[in-house]
């Protein structure tokens, strides 16, 4: 039983906060392209993928292994772009450091779904049992670079609507004052 639920149960669980973060961060990555800060679906991303990561450490296990290091690292980066987004509020760097870091979380996050469907759904599965094999690793590496060309863009287009620079802060008369 994990938080009163049967280890199937909770599987179904994660498997939905998985898939609703990661629904909700490609929403989010279109917005980052036109300019647009989605603050509800930004928040629903960033908490759904929070959680998908804090409840994958909740599975029973017997070693630290790949998959908690995966989750180690998202929380690492969803701590700079919740700090990015929420106390800093994209203002000067923070604005290229949450795109970045909310972008890679995604593809954390999808980078596991492809795992899992590898593993999962034998019409894949029977391309790469081991999950080693050049058809998972040419797919992994398809995502990466999509993820990478797509975070790479969505750093230079994404300007939301009062941006305030740190130049511009700094020159400001009421900086000045303060």
């Amino acid at each position: 039983m994990l938080l009163g639920m049967s280890l199937a149960t909770f599987t179904l669980v994660h498997v939905i906060i998985s898939l609703v973060g990661i629904a909700a961060g490609l929403i989010v990555l279109g917005g980052l392209y036109a300019s647009n800060r989605m603050p509800g679906v930004t928040a629903l991303f960033l908490v759904t993928t929070l959680l998908t990561s804090v409840t994958g450490f909740m599975f029973p296990f017997k070693g630290f292994g790949p998959p908690h290091a995966v989750g180690v690292i998202s929380l690492v980066v969803l701590g700079f772009a919740l700090l990015g987004f929420y106390p800093y509020r994209l203002a000067g760097r923070w604005r290229a450091i949450y795109v970045s870091t909310a972008v890679f979380a995604l593809y954390l996050n999808v980078f596991v779904l492809v795992v899992q469907m590898f593993q999962k759904i034998p019409a894949l599965n029977q391309f790469a049992p081991k999950g080693n094999e050049p058809p998972f690793a040419v797919t992994q590496a398809i995502v990466l670079v999509l993820f990478g060309v797509a975070g790479w863009g969505a750093v230079k287009k994404f300007r939301p609507a009062g941006e305030i620079s740190v130049a511009t802060r700094s020159a400001s008369p009421a900086a000045k004052l303060g």
